[in-house]
């Protein structure tokens, strides 16, 4: 199942027909993704730093941690996964290793990224990116440390804020050569950009939307026509459950209660639902000890 799964998700991907992707930042939102309908999630570094720890993204979240939250969520969704990796932990040796635990956790493909670690947020200032010819080692380390050739890597560049636009798409070229299945230009500035990106590369693209942040958001058919492979939304969960949160909890303080029908919470049996209460409930009836 699992090699199936990698199988039809590179196809998906390989069609570019824009594979709209949002971010889960742990299991339960990883359900929600998979109960609206989604096609693939995206496990997000930002969101699992800021929701995991309460911090920003700025390199906070270690690989053991990544991986425990990898396996949390391929046991409760069956969907295609793409996991941030961030800059791989370290030089070519620990990205190999990187690879190799992630891909034993669950993942589906893996984004590795040619920020100085510490990272930081695509969309934050102050960036740095080590040299292509480091990052290109690191993207050869990762293609062959995956044991299944099905097992997407995803090149990520963040040299559009540090170096310019025409010198991200050149590193971006480069990592394709190097083995890259999907090239991420990350905080592109503009829609000609947007265009003049897509023109310029031989492999998938991934087009990331930050809601308030520096590219300008694109549907996901506009996205489509120009060829994008996969359009990520990597917090639109995290930043509407933190909008859901301040307002439930801003109505009990005002009100000093709240109530089902006030439209701020998930009901009881919805909550149910969605963690699988009634397949648990089931198995309690199957396993029940017999009487007599």
């Amino acid at each position: 199942m699992e090699l199936e799964r990698r199988r039809k998700f590179r196809e998906a991907v390989d069609a570019r027909r824009a594979l709209l992707m949002p971010g889960a930042f742990n299991a339960l939102s990883a359900r929600v993704v998979a109960d609206q309908g989604f096609e693939a999630l995206y496990l997000t570094g930002a969101g699992l730093t800021n929701m995991y720890f309460g911090l920003p993204d700025q390199g906070f979240m270690g690989l053991h941690e990544l991986a425990q939250h990898t396996t949390l969520i391929r046991d409760c969704v069956d969907l295609p996964l793409l996991v941030d990796a961030d800059t791989g932990f370290g030089n070519a040796l620990n990205v190999r290793q990187a690879v190799r635990l992630l891909e034993r956790a669950g993942a589906d493909a893996i984004q590795l990224e040619d920020q100085v670690s510490p990272k930081r947020c695509g969309h934050f200032t102050g960036k740095e990116v080590v040299g292509t010819e480091e990052m290109v080692s690191k993207i050869r380390a990762a293609v062959d440390a995956r044991q299944d050739p099905n097992l997407l890597i995803v090149a990520r560049t963040d040299a559009r804020a540090v170096e310019g636009f025409d010198a991200a798409m050149a590193r971006a070229a480069r990592y394709s050569a190097a083995g890259a299945d999907v090239l991420f230009v990350e905080a592109l500035e503009s829609r000609e950009e947007i265009d003049r990106a897509y023109g310029m590369l031989d492999k998938p693209q991934l087009m990331n939307f930050v809601i308030g942040g520096k590219t300008p958001l694109l549907s996901r058919e506009e996205l489509s026509l120009r060829g994008y492979g996969i359009v990520l939304y990597a917090n639109a969960a995290l930043q509407g459950a933190l909008i859901g949160m301040e307002r439930a909890l801003g109505a009990l303080k005002a009100a000093g209660r709240l109530d089902e029908d006030s439209g701020l919470v998930m009901p009881f049996q919805g909550r149910q639902r969605l963690v699988g209460k009634p397949f648990y409930d089931e198995l309690e009836r199957k396993y029940a000890p017999h009487k007599g």
